[in-house]
């Protein structure tokens, strides 16, 4: 039992929406929490309004609460459960951090007796107001950069000039350094200070002396009530201070820094953990130490909760923070509590690591036109990817693999940036593709020591990658038939993919994989198992590595491989990459599902994903996780090494969709829809031939792959037309144009950005409603309708960004009707197995159909929260083939109307036209209940409904 035995009932708060800088990773944190708490046998209540996520599912906590994360619906929940006995707050991020800080300030907490576990008040307050920081660790000796407070804009006027240029403004108790900015000219202070100061909620920036070019580290630390502290990991900034962890490339362990300086750095984020508050629990220290051989250090920050970097460091080291975290909140000793990833080691051992991560953060500066897209104080990125290899260079590789931004890895994939002032700016400008440019910058032969300089990225960094182009230049010099078996181990050891060997010897993927199982280079797979292979570990949590093959005594050779492959029924779950927007936590969610659902039909479950904020990735989910690449080499590897039944691409958004047709080619089983069907609903002109033959109503169309082709279409269609390329998610590249001038430049714009890709040409229905429904279909052709939504804004606004109405809150039986027939007819029409999303235009009581997309959709979640019907848990065994929909008792549970309504994160780009249109800008979404539609609430969402759209 825990030893605080008083605590019988918890409540955790969660984080909210996703917005950037609070992503899914607290998702994945307050998941292990209360699962956590629920092995000790305690209640878990929580409080989160997010519908998207694993956290908020009706299976994990006792009570859940989908509701604003307001001190009103504490009170609420409160009243309801008076039996609450502690408040945890370190699982929610800054939101829950900052909520549960107004219900002690109103005095709630003591209201209703409730205790606060995890934390205390006075650690919070410490560590976000900068002065009292500041002070305190000036009082235990621990070195900061020349800082003062500003509460007003003269204050901060008189500091600036002070210190001089460049400085750095950060705003007080604010979320992914929002308001943070580096000031290099005194000709833009005035502006950057007022934001700071309107964006703090108290009103008050710290100006900071810039430690430009400093190194930045990160230690994530555990203590427990009797003061014992683990430092679970460290982790490197490859980018130097001025860039925002949150968008820097990280590497763990740290890479570049001296044994007696990361002891000093150790000993100081003990003293300052323990000097903030007397608390059991999680901590993220951030450090900077100057770039020169003093290494002299100083503290940046503290965060008393579990941070975006506790997810990183959980998947990087398979040690559960969140989980042990929780468990030490109740009293917990670190001695008492087992490290459930080896089994068999306390969790008071700290991990050592023989492999390398590296973390590389996706951006999404497409959906925001006009954005300043350099990088700095500010975070940025909308997701992430971490790659795990034996090498600081494999690692890279796979990392940059994961992005799914179309690139193969570093270089040799004919994407390279050759112009000189360009590479120079964009080294200077941090911009979201340094990754790449540091390795275009060595090809155009600009130095190393002028990549430092410009840079400040370490030596030893650059030296990496200058090693990569070496050996990119030496294979370069061959043919296929005179590649060396050693030249082509070094490349594959280094993380080169055979798409980018193959584009160096100017042959086929395909050849250089025949050529590498020819001289057996084949990829092994080892255990993530925190000590080293000290202890044996107990979790089926792999990546993959090549190795060079040992001789035994009797001439056998081999490499070793640590996954073993059973002889069960096994099924592969493709997860859904890096979060972005268009595809977010609501795929992580579906895989999930999907996965406990094969695993209760008794098949033995391989989930394949390689984003580290995810509850997909957590080492206890699937049966066995490889820690991969989306990406097909990987993939394929993975395939004919476990022999699955078939693989599950429906659940993973476009990133598993765009697999589907490779797999069909190499005789890979497809499981659910086939591929032929998922590439009917895509393919623009087959589609319509299929609707034309049901009876069902579509927009006049037509489809053109240059810009006469599209002007020739235009003057059949009648104007206002909606342009998109096809096989793209969230809108991409979607814009409605009103005239041919308008028609050619956007179509010239997207063959630049997509070449080759076929558009399409769609008349838009000017002031149509929208509505979309979601289904499950068997292969006896049985559909059950999950749910219809009508969406507030007009037809024109993408769905992702519509408030979603369930059910529909005007539309009269007629056109109900028709929505049902219609959907009916295509899920058996595209031999649906498994889910399907289908979009309707509704104008003159005719319903027209927009698209169907027989997979997964981002509103499976909310209608099965809204409903409390696990919809995916269904679906799956259906694709699996063990259930009909006519097994299922339906019963779905909502008293008026839920709205999901989409969350923007346009706080980050304040220069970008914020208006709505085809292309998809929301990061995340809420649910609101609402008892009937004359409540206040959906009267203003529907009074506003067309102030955004962008014609």
């Amino acid at each position: 039992m825990p030893k605080n035995t008083n605590i019988k009932s918890v409540l955790i708060i969660g984080s909210g929406p996703i917005v950037i800088g609070q992503a899914c990773e607290f998702d994945y944190s307050g998941s292990q929490s209360i699962r956590s708490l629920k092995e000790e046998g305690i209640e878990v209540t929580l409080i989160n309004s997010n519908p998207a996520t694993i956290m908020t599912d009706p299976s994990l906590a006792d009570n859940v609460y989908l509701k604003p994360l307001t001190t009103k619906s504490i009170i609420e929940i409160l009243k309801k459960h008076p039996n609450i006995d502690a408040v945890l707050p370190t699982m929610g991020g800054q939101t829950a951090l900052n909520l549960c800080i107004e219900a002690d300030d109103k005095g709630i907490w003591k209201d209703f007796d409730v205790e606060m576990i995890g934390v205390d008040i006075d650690a919070i307050n410490i560590t976000e107001d900068r002065e009292q920081f500041r002070e305190l660790m000036g009082r235990i000796g621990v070195g900061m950069a020349p800082q003062a407070t500003a509460t007003s804009f003269l204050e901060g006027k008189k500091i600036a000039q002070e210190f001089g240029f460049p400085l750095c403004i950060r705003s007080s108790f604010t979320l992914g350094g929002a308001g943070a900015a580096i000031v290099y000219e005194e000709e833009d202070f005035d502006e950057l200070l007022r934001r700071g100061l309107e964006i703090s909620p108290i009103h008050e920036v710290m100006l900071d002396k810039a430690m430009m070019g400093w190194k930045e580290y990160e230690l994530e630390l555990l203590r427990d009530k009797n003061d014992n502290v683990v430092i679970v990991c460290s982790i490197e900034n490859m980018d130097p201070m001025g860039i925002h962890t949150g968008d820097s490339i990280t590497v763990a362990p740290a890479m570049t820094l001296s044994d007696s300086t990361f002891q000093k750095m150790r000993d100081m984020a003990i003293h300052m953990m323990r000097s903030i508050g007397d608390f059991a629990g999680g901590c993220n220290v951030q450090f900077a130490v100057s770039p020169d051989e003093k290494e002299e250090i100083i503290a940046i920050e503290i965060n008393p909760r579990v941070s975006r970097s506790s997810a990183l460091a959980s998947k990087a080291t398979g040690y559960p923070i969140a989980k042990i975290a929780t468990k030490l909140a109740l009293g917990y000793n670190l001695d008492e509590l087992n490290n459930q990833v080896t089994g068999n080691t306390s969790a008071l051992f700290e991990p050592t690591l023989d492999y390398v991560i590296v973390k590389i953060p996706r951006w999404n500066f497409d959906k925001f036109e006009g954005s300043d897209r350099t990088l700095g104080l500010q975070m940025k990125a909308v997701g992430e990817v971490m790659g795990i290899g034996r090498s600081f260079q494999e690692a890279l590789h796979k990392a940059t693999q994961s992005l799914e931004i179309k690139r193969n890895g570093l270089g040799a994939d004919g994407k390279e940036e050759t112009h000189y002032d360009t590479i120079i700016s964009k080294l200077t400008n941090a911009s979201w593709d340094r990754v790449f440019t540091i390795y275009d910058a060595i090809k155009a032969g600009i130095s190393l020591k002028k990549i430092y300089d410009i840079t400040k990225i370490d030596m030893w960094y650059l030296k990496q990658y200058e090693e990569l182009f070496t050996l990119e230049k030496e294979i370069s010099t061959n043919k296929l038939d005179t590649l060396s078996k050693d030249l082509l181990l070094e490349a594959k050891q280094k993380g080169y993919g055979d798409r980018q060997i193959a584009h160096m010897l100017g042959c086929l993927e395909s050849e250089v994989y025949k050529k590498r199982e020819e001289l057996n280079i084949n990829r092994v797979y080892k255990l993530v198992d925190t000590c080293a292979a000290e202890f044996a570990a107990q979790t089926p949590y792999y990546y993959s590595t090549f190795e060079n093959t040992m001789t035994t005594a009797d001439g056998a050779t081999f490499s070793a491989n640590e996954s073993v492959v059973t002889d069960k029924k096994k099924v592969v779950v493709l997860g859904s990459g890096p979060n972005r927007i268009g595809q977010g936590i609501e795929f992580d969610y579906c895989c999930v599902h999907g996965v406990l659902a094969a695993k209760e039909a008794g098949y033995e479950t391989i989930m394949i994903n390689c984003n580290p904020e995810t509850v997909s990735t957590d080492f206890d989910t699937a049966d066995k996780l490889y820690f991969e690449p989306v990406f097909w080499e990987h993939i394929y590897d993975i395939i004919r090494h476990e022999k699955p039944e078939g693989v599950i691409v429906q659940l993973g958004g476009q990133t598993a969709l765009k697999l589907a047709e490779k797999l069909e080619a190499h005789g890979v089983k497809i499981i659910g829809t086939s591929f032929e069907a998922l590439d009917l609903a895509e393919d623009r002109g087959r589609f319509s031939d299929m609707l034309t033959s049901l009876d069902i109503p579509f927009p006049k169309f037509g489809t053109a792959t240059n810009a006469d082709e599209a002007l020739e279409i235009a003057d059949t269609l009648d104007f206002p037309i909606l342009v998109r390329p096809s096989y793209v998610l969230g809108g991409q590249g979607m814009k409605i144009v009103i005239n041919k001038e308008d028609l050619e430049a956007h179509v010239v714009e997207l063959l630049r950005s997509i070449p080759g890709n076929k558009l399409l040409l769609d008349h838009y229905l000017e002031g149509a409603i929208e509505a979309e429904a979601d289904a499950i279909c068997d292969e006896d052709g049985n559909v059950y309708i999950i749910g219809i939504m009508e969406h507030i804004e007009p037809c024109g606004v993408h769905s992702g960004d519509s408030n979603a109405t369930l059910p529909p809150f005007n539309l009269g039986e007629f056109v109900m009707d028709q929505i049902k027939e219609h959907t009916k007819k295509i899920a058996v029409a595209l031999k649906t197995k498994g889910l399907i999303n289908i979009q309707f235009a509704i104008k003159d009581d005719t319903v027209y159909i927009i698209e169907a997309n027989p997979r997964a959709s981002r509103t499976v979640p909310f209608i099965a929260k809204a409903y409390g019907e696990p919809y995916v848990n269904y679906a799956t065994k259906v694709m699996l083939g063990v259930n009909k929909v006519t097994d299922f008792d339906f019963n779905p549970q909502l008293e008026g109307y839920a709205i999901k309504q989409p969350v923007f994160s346009f706080n980050k780009f304040p220069n970008v036209n914020k208006a709505l249109g085809p292309e998809m800008k929301s990061t995340g979404e809420s649910i609101l209940f609402i008892d009937s539609l004359k409540d206040d609430a959906f009267y203003e969402l529907y009074s506003r409904r067309k102030m955004y759209l962008n014609k």
